[in-house]
């Protein structure tokens, strides 16, 4: 643009004249003495002034909005917009969220053993909080260890994670730590709907013991229906593709540090949920 033409030929003038620069620029001389004296008009600085508040909003996020929820965030700060708008922005200034290839679902129309029941049965509406939870596991990987686990329990109401374990083995265990975690501020758990999939960790005895001893219902995704867990499993995506695949972690010290962070930090208490209104957990 010839603004920064200007300020290219501005920050060389030092060791070139006015001439050279322009002359080895193919730039007009009368072009570059019209810019400085030109006045922005009114519309040109509204303009900039939006362009640094949707660059500002996007670092915020740590480049983990695209369009759609920067254009909620700048409306919600009193900035009217547009996502046409915003996305106009970010284009200009070579702003990209982080992205994810979509999961590809082929259809599996699996059963679950007649002794467990899908009671949630892809209803993820919860009236209010400590009425319906989900749990699953995922894997991360680190360089020392290898594969690391994290075992998530979510809130449906809110989309909260309430509770999670990390650890360096898939056990039973890490799924009891991350329900029993879940459990530390809630006075009385009786009734409460966990939704999990036919892991070996959640149908074993010591997991269905803790649940017991909670009086938890139990609900269980189909074979092969990652869609019964969705809220869950979209989750660990999400976390996957806005901390995990961006960074390469040394050990498990410094994986749970980052999966802190972003939970505790980023998720719960920043990040907003297009499920629950735009609002954040």
């Amino acid at each position: 643009t010839i603004a920064e033409i200007v300020a290219f030929i501005q920050n060389n003038l030092t060791n070139y004249s006015v001439s050279q620069l322009c002359s080895a620029l193919k730039f007009p001389r009368s072009t570059y003495y019209k810019a400085l004296v030109c006045v922005p008009s009114n519309k040109r600085v509204e303009y900039e002034e939006f362009g640094r508040k949707v660059k500002q909003a996007f670092e915020d996020s740590k480049g983990r909005y695209g369009a759609v929820k920067l254009c909620r965030v700048l409306n919600a700060a009193r900035t009217p917009c547009s996502i046409k708008r915003v996305q106009r922005h970010m284009a200009e200034q070579g702003l990209r969220s982080v992205a994810v290839k979509k999961y590809n679902h082929h259809a599996n129309h699996g059963s679950i053993p007649d002794d467990k029941v899908n009671i949630l049965k892809r209803d993820f509406r919860a009236e209010t909080i400590n009425q319906k939870w989900c749990t699953d596991i995922t894997y991360i990987h680190v360089q020392k260890e290898g594969w690391t686990y994290l075992a998530s329990v979510m809130d449906l109401c809110s989309r909260k994670i309430i509770g999670y374990a990390y650890g360096t083995s898939m056990t039973a265990e890490l799924a009891v730590k991350a329900v029993e975690n879940a459990c530390l501020n809630v006075r009385d758990t009786k009734g409460i709907l966990l939704h999990s999939d036919l892991g070996s960790q959640y149908t074993g005895k010591t997991f269905e013991d803790c649940l017991s001893r909670k009086e938890i219902l139990h609900s269980f995704s189909r074979k092969g229906n990652p869609y019964d867990n969705a809220c869950m499993e979209s989750f660990h995506a999400v976390l996957k593709k806005e901390e995990i695949y961006l960074h390469t972690y040394q050990d498990s010290k410094e994986a749970g540090r980052a999966i802190f962070e972003y939970i505790e930090g980023w998720y719960n208490r920043k990040r907003i949920h297009s499920s629950i209104g735009y609002l954040t957990p």
